[in-house]
């Protein structure tokens, strides 16, 4: 009775997957169970445990697979596999910088580690919560599989089916393997460390039969913000989504500092939000208010820290507030370079955007991929505005619906995780796609995906900008579609060199706000010579004058902000310069000791120019 209890229920599970494994957004205000810390591993460059040796994936209950604990009962019992000691390995984190043998690894490795069955009433149900694993998991419960995504750097989640949860020791495996392919996203080649395992929070979510999915609440983005500042009444917009279709019910959404709360009948499985609120703060750069908002539906609550904003274009002007704002940016990597290893925690983002604080910018384009989630909730509360991207990058397989696929599913689950964070204002759908009828149809498929999604942000793209004697005519196909027309531009580094930018000259098609989304130049921390010598900090120095100038004297009046490229050395493989670089990105304005290079002051002293001229204003 037990085994046909458990198929039925796992029937169940794999018809409904779909809908029960939809992203639970916010798992920090819902009721978990950590599963990080020490798991055990196995090395698998073959796929031995995977395979079998005609190479087909090993079926359920093959002791080969090493998803199934080996029985060995007598000496005559066969095993090749086991997870013990000393092989363990820290979760949250990259296996790169745990041990030596990792360094350059690349291919499969197993996690494993076991957990009990949390205490659970009759009305309760446990999910399991990935917060990112790169790049492909399959993730195998008590024998079973049960799910597999592709993606390393958005979460995934699914519904443990009940009748496969054991009181004692579950044991929970995961196959992650972060072998490069030519139909990923990204694709194979890229300018970063391709850093493997599971690197964010796992944990168990414990939810009701009947639950909140995901919601987001905002500032009516068509409402006349300035009326409303004056009035001091502001329309809320938004949505709620339930896992299920819910009858005879009230969601009850609040905000306790204001006094506003506010009951509504529910009939289905989403439900529209309009109401308007009394005397709000609204969340900028200098002010990053965020409010307590409880989202309660059978009497289980859902709590989230949410700053209300409004960011538009118009004309030329990027809009916050209603107030023009010039975006002082950086461009950052989702890595603590004097540990070698990814970030991953909130005291990783702490670190990382208090350099940003230090800086006087007030922006950071987090490439190239979207970070973890500590990171827009910490810029949430230091007033930094975000650019968040998926990781189609350079020669992605436009050609391929797959692949097209691959990247609506990684926008998805980006916008999804962090829809309620009011630091976030671009979304991203790539960088420096080469142009092409197949490139240009494939990314405004992804913008037009990404608007869709989400209508109280703007979508960008970083695109390349052709040099022409001295003449730069941005015309970009893509800019058509994107809300601003951002570029990645090298003048001074892979063209010319710096002093070039004195006869720059600059011209944009479209009628919108112009961002410089990289520029830079490589400088190895310590290293002194005349400014002409390339890889020198006073060379990268003199980059930054020669480019401040030219952003002062020669861009459009739609120049409306900047993310050079970048505020931290990096790792990556393409970098071989065994004297400059061995194995670094150098364009870091810090070095992977944490020291500041002289063209950090440069660019601070800018932005604290324009940070004053903002609030003379």
């Amino acid at each position: 009775m037990k085994n046909i209890d458990f198929l039925i229920a796992f029937l169940f599970y794999v018809l409904t997957s779909e809908a029960q494994n939809e992203l639970l957004m916010n798992t920090f205000g819902r009721k978990t169970i950590s599963l990080n810390g020490t798991w055990h591993y196995i090395i698998d460059p073959y796929e031995t445990g995977f395979y079998d040796y005609r190479f087909k994936e090993r079926p359920e209950g093959d002791p080969g697979a090493y998803w199934n604990k080996p029985v060995i009962k007598t000496n005559n019992d066969w095993t090749e596999h086991s997870f013990k000691e000393p092989y363990t390995i820290q979760v949250p984190g990259d296996w790169n910088h745990q041990d030596p043998k990792f360094l350059y690894y690349e291919g499969t490795v197993w996690y494993q580690r076991t957990f009990d069955k949390p205490q659970l009433n009759e009305n309760e149900e446990v999910h399991l919560y990935f917060g990112a694993v790169n790049y492909k998991a399959d993730v195998y419960l008590n024998g079973k599989k049960l799910v597999v995504h592709k993606g390393g750097f958005t979460p995934f989640n699914f519904i443990i089916p009940k009748g496969l949860l054991q009181e004692k020791d579950n044991n929970l495996v995961v196959h992650v393997n972060n072998n490069r392919h030519p139909d990923d996203v990204p694709t194979v080649n890229t300018d970063w460390w391709n850093y493997g395992g599971i690197t964010r929070d796992v944990k168990l979510v414990i939810t009701s039969k009947q639950h909140i999915r995901q919601y987001h609440l905002q500032l009516d983005p068509e409402q006349d913000i300035a009326k409303a500042k004056r009035k001091g009444r502001f329309k809320l917009k938004g949505w709620v989504k339930f896992n299920t279709a819910i009858s005879d019910q009230e969601l009850t959404i609040e905000i306790p500092e204001v006094k506003f709360k506010e009951s509504v009948s529910v009939e289905g499985n989403s439900l529209q939000l309009d109401f308007e609120v009394k005397n709000i703060e609204l969340w900028d750069t200098k002010n990053p208010k965020l409010y307590d908002v409880n989202f309660s539906l059978n009497k289980n609550t859902i709590t989230d820290k949410i700053g209300f904003r409004t960011v538009k274009v118009e004309g030329t002007d990027i809009l916050l507030n209603g107030e023009k704002t010039f975006l002082r940016g950086i461009c950052l990597h989702e890595e603590i370079a004097k540990e070698e290893r990814r970030a991953y925690s909130k005291t990783d983002a702490e670190y990382l955007l208090g350099q940003v604080q230090e800086l006087h910018a007030n922006m950071v384009r987090l490439a190239h991929y979207p970070h973890n989630e500590y990171m827009p909730r910490v810029a949430d509360s230091l007033g930094i505005m975000l650019w968040t991207e998926i990781p189609v990058y350079w020669t992605i397989n436009f050609d391929k619906k797959e692949v097209l696929d691959n990247a609506k599913q990684q926008l998805n689950e980006m916008v999804n995780r962090d829809r309620n964070r009011a630091s976030i204002v671009l979304w991203g759908v790539g960088n420096e796609t080469p142009v092409s009828d197949k490139r240009t149809e494939f990314m405004t498929a992804l913008v037009k995906e990404a608007k869709a999604l989400d209508q109280t942000r703007l979508v960008a793209a970083a695109l390349e900008v052709g040099y022409n004697k001295g003449k730069n005519h941005v015309d970009d196909p893509l800019g058509e579609f994107t809300d601003i027309v951002a570029l990645n531009e090298y003048l001074g580094w892979y063209v010319s060199t710096p002093d070039g930018c004195r006869t720059a000259e600059w011209s944009v098609k479209y009628d919108k706000p112009f961002f410089i989304s990289e520029t830079g130049a490589g400088a190895k921390g310590g290293f002194h010579a005349d400014k002409t010598k390339r890889f020198s900090e006073e060379y990268q120095q003199w980059l930054y004058e020669e480019q401040i100038n030219m952003f002062k004297t020669k861009f459009p009046e739609s120049f409306s902000g900047l993310t050079p490229w970048i505020l931290f050395d990096f790792k990556s493989p393409k970098r071989k310069n065994p004297v400059y670089q061995e194995n670094w990105n150098r364009k870091g304005l810090i070095d992977e000791k944490g020291n500041k290079k002289l063209a950090f002051y440069t660019l601070q002293a800018y932005y604290k120019e324009l940070e004053e001229l903002e609030n003379n204003r």
